[in-house]
Formats: C-alpha cells, structure tokens, sequence
C-alpha cells in the first residue's frame, strides 16, 4: 500500500487506499477519525491531514483488510431508525434483527399499558430503539455481561431513551424483583458451538453473544422455562432465531406455552428469522 503520510490531503489519503479496501469504508474510516461526513470529505479533499492523523488512518485501513468489522473500527452501527454506539463487548447490530421492532411496534399499537424487555439486550439497539420510539411505555433491558450493559447505557443516554438496565442471565433479574411483561424480545446467541469456529463473524464479536450451545437453542430453551414467570395473559414473545432453527425453535415455544399462538418470520431473503408467539 502506499505510504499515505506523505500524503497529507483527505483526497491523497483516500487515493492512496484505493482498491485495497472498498471506497464507502475508507471514507467511513476518515469520517470518523476526523469527524465529519462523506459528503464533507468529498467537498474538500484539499483538507490537510496531520502526520498523526495519516498514520491513524493507514493503520485503521489495515485493520479494516485483516477482517476487523468496520462498526468496532468506527465506534458506530446504523440500525432500524438511529445510530448505535458500538463496541468489541457486543454483537454488531444487523439489518434483520429489525423485523423484531417492527412485530414490537404493532403489538403496542394495541397494548396501551405497555412493559417489555429485552433479555441480552448487548448494544441495547432493541431496548433503546422501542423505548425511543415507545415513550410512554417501560422499556427493560437485561444482560450477564456488565461491559455490555454499560454500551447500552451510553446509547440510552444518546438517544434520551429510558431503559431500566439490569444485570443478570437472562430472566432472572426480573424473577427476582417480581416484575411482569405483556413483550418479551430476545436476540440470543443462537449459533451452534461446532458452527462457531469456521465463521468470519467468530474472529471479531464477542462469543458470549453467539454461541447457543450445541444446537443453538440452549439459551432459548433455558429462557423458555423462565418466561412464565414474567409474562402477563396475552403478552407476546418475539425471539431472534437461526435460518435453519425455524420448526426446531417453534417447537419449543408450543411445548413451553401449548395454547400459543406463535407463527415463524421470514426475513426479507425469505430465510426464517424469528418467532412471534402470542401467549393464551
């Protein structure tokens, strides 16, 4: 690669790159490190860069062609309707967990006293994005890991959204404090251990929020036989799954609540995605 800090242009910088990293993420990465947009970068590429902020940007490149994802690189990820603080401590929020929102939403249009939570909330994406949008309702989220809850907290604080973070496997902190839920959401590791080891995203995110045990649904299962506990009549599940998990994952929800009425979602590649289960 050449050398960009010799370089000291925004226009020279990002020629130097071309072709060894796609053009949108190198001008994502120097968005970032000089905090400014693309479109900015592409109005002045007179702008000089320090040597300092060169070589930041040649390593940050590097990083990005050895596999690191662009999101950790950036401190950000886009999803559903706002941006998302994001660290190495938390799955990188994705394009399909979406469908989870947009199943919530239309639960709470006729729901108007409203409790949720989202179990292993990580990034909070989920939490944050329906409290956001969902004001008047109480929005809890839960995770085991307290560098998780604290990447949550940050984006409940950007987004001005109220989140009652609370520490704990899965359910428990609610058990615990005796508190019931008409929506349950959950985007739990769902990869199958065996499975982990030949993926990309295994190299980079953390495995506390991918491994699912030795089918996947270890995790479901165990929030399966909690979820009595916390859910009011009539609440709804909405729980993230695998795209080969779909009758296995349905199954287990019938078995846990048989007068459910539970349905598998498709994501928009037509693979199965989620369940949403509308408990008797």
């Amino acid at each position: 690669m050449p050398s960009v800090t010799k370089s000291l242009t925004v226009g020279a910088a990002l020629s130097a790159v071309r072709g060894r990293v796609p053009g949108y993420e190198a001008h994502a990465l120097l968005g970032a490190l000089l905090q400014t947009d693309r479109a900015a970068l592409l109005a002045h590429p007179e702008r000089p860069l320090t040597p300092e902020q060169a070589d930041r940007f040649a390593a940050l490149v590097g990083r990005l062609a050895a596999g690191e994802p662009l999101p950790y690189l950036v401190g950000r990820q886009a999803f559903y309707d706002r941006d998302f603080f994001v660290t190495p401590d938390v799955l990188i929020p994705r394009p399909e967990t979406e469908l989870l929102i947009e199943e919530a939403l239309a639960f709470a249009r006729r729901q108007p006293d409203l409790t949720m939570v989202d179990v292993g909330t990580g990034s909070g994406a989920l939490a944050v994005t329906l409290a956001a949008r969902l004001p008047a309702a109480r929005v809890i989220a839960t995770d085991i890991s307290p560098a998780a809850l604290e990447v949550a907290r940050r984006n409940a604080e950007q987004h001005a959204a109220r989140v009652d973070l609370l520490p704990g496997d899965l359910l428990q902190p609610l058990i615990e404090r005796q508190i019931k839920v008409n929506l349950l959401l959950a985007n739990l590791p769902y990869i199958a251990s065996g499975d982990l080891p030949a993926l990309a995203v295994s190299r980079h995110e953390p495995r506390l929020a991918l491994d699912g045990g030795a089918d996947g649904l270890d995790l479901i299962r165990r929030l399966l036989v909690q979820a009595p506990a916390v859910c009011h009549p009539g609440a709804r599940l909405l729980l993230e799954i695998g795209a080969d998990q779909g009758a296995a994952a349905l199954a287990l929800v019938l078995a846990a609540f048989p007068a459910a009425s539970a349905r598998l979602l498709r994501d928009l590649a037509g693979h199965d995605r989620a369940i949403c289960a509308d408990l008797a």
